[in-house]
């Protein structure tokens, strides 16, 4: 089965309170993390990648996805077109809090060719995964995530490639739970 990208007109970037199940999406990467106060499930998947995070009795469920994708409407707190670049702050239960920047970079060709050949060689820690190529280019695209935990918070960093495009989105989030 090929693993190819969507085009980045196509893209959005969805914030869920609560889990959505994986037959939603096709899955190529996971990484799961267990710290005292909190849990998280990390997927790259077919269109991005897909967070999901609890703590407290919250679930916060992040996802960055073709528009096309179908998911539900139930409990979502946040639907934007991945274009252009936000920041996002949500404030939930408990004092939970949940903000993130993502933005689409259309890029020259050079400048493309050069991240991703960087990216693909580059890092060693964190999920990395390089999709079939599309036909059009003779590389595939790169998904890269890379978490960072503390006691009370994550940090994720996600950089998708879309090389029919020449786009690199890149989406930076934070989990974190009230001091205690």
């Amino acid at each position: 089965m090929l693993s190819v990208r969507p085009k980045v007109a196509e893209l959005a970037f969805q914030v869920f309170g609560r889990t959505l199940h994986p037959e939603l999406y096709r899955i190529h990467q996971t990484r799961r993390i267990e710290r005292t106060a909190y849990d998280a499930k990390i997927d790259i998947t077919n269109c991005g990648h897909v967070i999901t995070w609890r703590a407290s009795g919250v679930t916060i469920c992040e996802v960055a996805s073709s528009a096309n994708q179908p998911l539900p409407q139930r409990r979502q707190l946040l639907n934007k077109p991945l274009r252009g670049v936000h920041n996002e702050r949500l404030k939930c239960h408990g004092g939970v809090q949940y903000r993130t920047q993502f933005q689409l970079e259309p890029v020259s060709p050079d400048l493309f060719w050069t991240f991703q050949q960087q990216l693909g060689n580059g890092p060693t820690e964190g999920l990395l995964h390089t999709f079939d190529s599309s036909g059009r280019m003779a590389l595939g695209a790169l998904s890269y995530i890379h978490v960072d935990t503390r006691c009370r918070s994550m940090l994720v960093q996600a950089i998708h490639t879309f090389p029919d495009d020449y786009a690199i989105v890149k989406v930076e989030s934070v989990f974190s739970l009230p001091e205690a």
